[in-house]
């Protein structure tokens, strides 16, 4: 059996597949041009999900299975492999731990005036923030949008800081961490009631500009919003609006319409906006956490079975 990859992961994964899989044929490249004249006769293909296109899928002659080793996937080609009937995996799961901190890290972050607290030792300031009140996250409520794995992760912690946690799914379903769940008809309840609103919505028909103007107008003029998800909840030129009117305290933005955000992008400069490089996932267990599943997975297709994690339903993109 031949896998190919597109990316060259991290000694430690490459070690453990060799031990796992002796008598496998793994071949990593540094990308996906690298990968192309070895891409007619792989049987598996490992990808991040954002180096492929349609006539990739075709050139794929024996392809039967891609492992995304990301959880979006609003890039894939979904039609030509829909088409040629392969199996489509993520990693869906891991990334809850490192963006949930960050998540928490940021309210903190910005609750606790850190950036004053840091301007300040530059300049050998000792204003003990007379003029800048810090706040408490305790008793606070939380807007979730998407709870997954992600999110639930989020309100798990949330629950620490004895926060109140509302939610926002499809199915509207109860979770153990979450003290009210809606459905996309409450969102307008979560924007009028959170002091924290965080998305973790992934890019789909359904989500895709689902936060609009009036939405912030109904938020709290002391929220702070979070998005995590998807650059596309919400327009930018949107945000950039409701932040120059100052219509809520602060947007921490780690996804954009357009990544990278390009240097002259307003976000840069406004003092209400924290931006970070779609970072809110990074860790140094993410290749690690990725190939867990992978190498699980790759038992289940050795020995014929079709119980995959995380399988993907090709008509949902998701």
């Amino acid at each position: 059996m031949r896998i190919l990859s597109t990316f060259i992961p991290i000694d430690e994964v490459t070690e453990n597949m060799k031990k796992a899989f002796p008598d496998e044929e793994f071949i990593y490249c540094e990308d996906i041009e690298k990968a192309l004249p070895k891409l007619h006769n792989a049987d598996i293909l490992l990808t991040y999900g954002e180096d492929l296109i349609p006539e990739h899928i075709q050139m794929a002659k024996n392809l039967k299975w891609i492992m995304v080793i990301s959880a979006g996937l609003e890039l894939m080609p979904f039609k030509a492999i829909e088409e040629k009937g392969i199996l489509v995996t993520n990693v869906r799961g891991i990334h809850k731990i490192p963006m949930a901190e960050y998540t928490l890290s940021m309210m903190l972050h910005i609750t606790k005036k850190n950036k004053t607290i840091v301007e300040q030792q530059k300049h050998k300031s000792w204003d003990r923030l007379t003029h800048f009140p810090v706040g408490e996250l305790y008793g606070k409520t939380i807007g979730i949008l998407g709870v997954g794995a992600i999110g639930g992760e989020i309100a798990r912690l949330a629950k620490a800081f004895n926060m109140k946690t509302i939610g926002l799914t499809r199915s509207g379903r109860k979770h153990e961490y979450i003290d009210e769940m809606v459905q996309f008809d409450g969102l307008n309840d979560i924007c009028e009631n959170a002091d924290y609103f965080v998305s973790v919505l992934p890019s789909t028909n359904e989500t895709k500009y689902i936060l609009n103007e009036s939405h912030f107008d109904r938020m709290k003029k002391d929220a702070i919003f979070i998005n995590i998800g998807r650059g596309d909840l919400v327009k930018e030129d949107v945000i950039l609006k409701a932040m120059q009117s100052k219509k809520i305290l602060h947007a921490v933005l780690d996804v954009f319409e357009q990544e990278p955000l390009p240097a002259d992008h307003p976000f840069w400069t406004l003092e209400n906006v924290t931006v970070t490089p779609h970072i809110s996932s990074k860790s140094q267990y993410y290749q690690p956490r990725s190939f867990e599943i992978f190498e699980k997975n790759l038992h289940i297709y050795k020995q014929g079975g079709n119980e995959f994690i995380n399988k993907i339903d090709l008509n949902r993109g998701y």
